[in-house]
């Protein structure tokens, strides 16, 4: 197999910047460009890449058609990781998440297009179950969504089965479930959660939690995500093409839950703070990964309390 130029768009974030160090390691890749304004990513993610031969970074907005059409001449692969997160940001500035998350995806999708991509693979998102009670999360069984965020992450998922339909550009939709681990900022606005606990057990100040904490998530280790993405590039299995799947480990962990294993990691004995719920949270996700398991192989390479471990440790080594 020829080696192959990859595109990662938000490559600066933390995803992204993860998948980055993956392709700068592989010998089946010629080139990694990184497509980031840094608006939600940060520089700090990717400047110990700067100087390694494959490695590109353009500072650009993939909400500019033109250069988009630009940047992705001549490159094989795109992995779209790049997009604004978080449901409470949508709910402040659902105009901002629209423009971004649905407008600078179809640049990509119509670039790629254009360009003769072989494969977009696109950062897709459990938010886009909404208030489907079925639990575990199958992809073809979903509700209405809850929050602004998830109307633009399922409408990512339409527009690539519409341009496959009309364009016959291939794709895979990688629906992540609270995907979690090193290069994630506790200290942005939109923090996740186990950044924020995760930076107040290390200083010793009592975590918040939004709800009674019986709330539960499928919290999905970095590797994971990189691992999924990695198998949605690369697949040479036709009918695991033009896919929408789930990303996680196929586990529950409730918040409280959380705070007994951070307890135990830290030594400490805080006991959270509990306040309101937020608005658009889904109370309980858990995934269904046997259509990914059986389409692209994928395997969950490292659970709940393992990845909790690492990324509590990255943390206290990188002095957040």
């Amino acid at each position: 197999m020829s080696q192959k130029k990859i595109i990662i768009t938000g490559g600066a974030g933390f995803i992204g910047s993860n998948l980055v160090e993956k392709y700068l390691n592989d010998d089946r890749v010629e080139k990694v460009r990184v497509i980031d304004n840094l608006s939600n990513g940060y520089y700090s993610n990717i400047e110990e890449f700067v100087g390694h031969p494959k490695f590109e970074f353009f500072e650009e907005d993939i909400c500019d058609y033109d250069k988009m059409l630009e940047l992705t001449k001549g490159f094989d692969l795109i992995s779209h990781q790049a997009a604004l997160g978080s449901v409470p940001r949508s709910i402040e500035n659902p105009m901002q998440s629209t423009k971004v998350n649905i407008d600078g995806t179809v640049n990509i999708l119509y670039a790629a297009v254009q360009n003769k991509v072989d494969r977009v693979v696109l950062a897709c998102s459990s938010s886009t179950y909404g208030d489907s009670p079925n639990l575990p999360k199958q992809e073809d069984i979903i509700g209405k969504p809850l929050s602004p965020y998830a109307v633009t992450k399922y409408a990512v998922e339409l527009y690539a089965e519409v341009f496959q339909k009309t364009y016959g550009l291939n794709f895979v939709g990688l629906r992540y479930f609270n995907i979690f681990g090193p290069r994630q900022n506790p200290d942005n606005p939109y923090a996740a959660v186990i950044p924020i606990f995760c930076k107040a057990f290390i200083h010793g100040n009592e975590p918040t939690i939004n709800g009674d904490g019986e709330i539960s998530r499928d919290f999905t280790f970095v590797e994971n995500a990189v691992h999924a993405n990695d198998l949605a590039l690369f697949s040479e299995n036709k009918e695991a093409l033009n896919q929408i799947y789930n990303v996680a480990c196929g586990d529950q962990m409730s918040l409280n839950d959380m705070i007994g294993l951070l307890q135990d990691l830290s030594g400490k004995a805080l006991k959270p703070n509990y306040g309101p719920e937020r608005p658009g949270d889904v109370k309980h996700s858990k995934a269904d990964i046997s259509k990914i398991e059986n389409l692209l192989g994928y395997k969950p390479q490292v659970r709940f309390k393992e990845g909790l471990g690492k990324v509590y440790a990255w943390y206290k080594k990188m002095g957040f």
